[in-house]
């Protein structure tokens, strides 16, 4: 029984990085985004090419 609780506790504990990993992701994503349609409307394409070339590196 203590192996399967431990075997248990380790799955909760992947699940739970795993979420939180989707979490941190979708928010970097988001404040991307956000921050690329503030260089659009500035019109700083510096800072749009390299948002968006992070933006990509974070889709792979």
């Amino acid at each position: 029984m203590d192996k399967m609780k431990v075997t248990y506790e380790a799955m909760l504990g992947l699940a739970a990085e795993m979420m939180l990993d989707e979490v941190v992701l979708k928010f970097r994503k988001d404040r991307l985004y956000q921050a690329i349609d503030e260089a659009l409307i500035s019109g700083d394409r510096d800072t749009f090419q390299r948002l968006t070339e992070e933006l990509k590196l974070l889709h792979v």
